[in-house]
């Protein structure tokens, strides 16, 4: 198992983060013939503007000094399409969204989640993957959605925990 990005460290490069997923969403939306409109570019912007995961809502509140009022709808268009368009993830059981590390290639995608600061780190896994394959087949069941979420603390965070 490798972490395809580490929790921050203090040398991390957030702008670069931010650039990087901007110029990956503008090649892959043309290469797949979609529209990388303004309100979606900067909705993604906004995703990748932290590691944690981030609402729906709280991006219509950072967007609400940039341009007139921003329906929710238009914004939730906005994140299905980037997320049908592998750019973003999902993560049901927070009901808020984190960027793709790994955009325009088909994988399966398990996060890790700090409950303390909140920032988040997406990791792949064969064994893993292998392993709910191996049970769901044995058990004769069909995976129709696969969400793996584990909730704990980063490394940075557990000495702050255990002095509280």
């Amino acid at each position: 198992m490798a972490l395809d990005d580490p929790f921050l460290s203090a040398s991390h490069d957030h702008d670069h983060c931010i650039e990087t997923a901007l110029g990956r969403a503008v090649a892959i939306c043309a290469h797949q013939g979609a529209r990388l409109t303004a309100l979606r570019r900067r909705v993604l912007e906004l995703v990748w503007s932290s590691h944690a995961p981030i609402g729906a809502y709280q991006i219509m509140e950072m967007m609400r000094g940039e341009r007139s009022r921003v329906a929710p709808p238009t914004v939730y268009r906005a994140l299905d399409f980037l997320a049908d368009n592998g750019l973003i993830h999902r993560l049901d059981t927070l009901n808020a969204f984190i960027g793709c590390s790994r955009p325009g290639v088909g994988h399966k995608a398990y996060f890790l989640i700090c409950r303390h600061c909140g920032n988040a780190v997406e990791f792949a896994d064969t064994a893993l993957d292998a392993a709910i394959a191996d049970a769901s087949h044995r058990a004769g069941f069909a995976i129709e959605v696969e969400t793996v979420e584990l909730r704990g603390l980063c490394a940075a965070c557990r000495p702050l925990s255990a002095n509280s």
